[in-house]
């Protein structure tokens, strides 16, 4: 007389608890089932967020580069949380002012960290006041007065 479970070693079920039990030795998937990364991530999982300037900053890049690149000091609107953001474009600066509302995406750096030789900077600004950060540093557009 057999037990009700199969105990053998190839069984399908053994097999599947065995896998189970192995994938939490993965770095990866212990991050993902634990939602370590989401916990840690300002925009909490979300691709884009909107955000008030509060300040505009200058950040020193890597070795062996050299120069300011110019970054925006925000606070997301969604959790109140501070990140620095990117301004890409020659006379970006110019065009952003303090208490601009704005929109910030990942920089697109590997497993969403900071990219290229700006260190600790994981977003860049897209858009400000509603339009395009792109159209008004190439000044096809006016930023509209608020």
């Amino acid at each position: 007389m057999g037990s009700k479970s199969p105990r053998g070693e190839f069984a399908a079920r053994k097999l599947v608890e065995k896998r189970q039990r192995f994938r939490w030795s993965s770095m990866y998937y212990n991050r993902r089932m634990l939602m370590l990364d989401v916990k840690a991530d300002p925009m909490e999982g979300a691709p884009m967020a909107r955000g008030i300037v509060l300040e505009k900053v200058g950040v020193e890049s890597k070795q062996p580069n050299s120069g300011v690149r110019k970054c925006v000091r925000t606070q997301l609107i969604k959790n109140g949380r501070l990140i620095t953001a990117f301004l890409p474009g020659d006379g970006a600066l110019n065009v952003v002012d303090e208490h601009d509302e704005i929109i910030v995406v990942g920089i697109g750096g590997s497993r969403g960290r900071s990219m290229g030789d700006i260190p600790g900077v994981r977003w860049k600004v897209i858009t400000v006041n509603g339009v395009s950060l792109n159209e008004l540093v190439y000044g096809r557009k006016q930023k509209p007065a608020r």
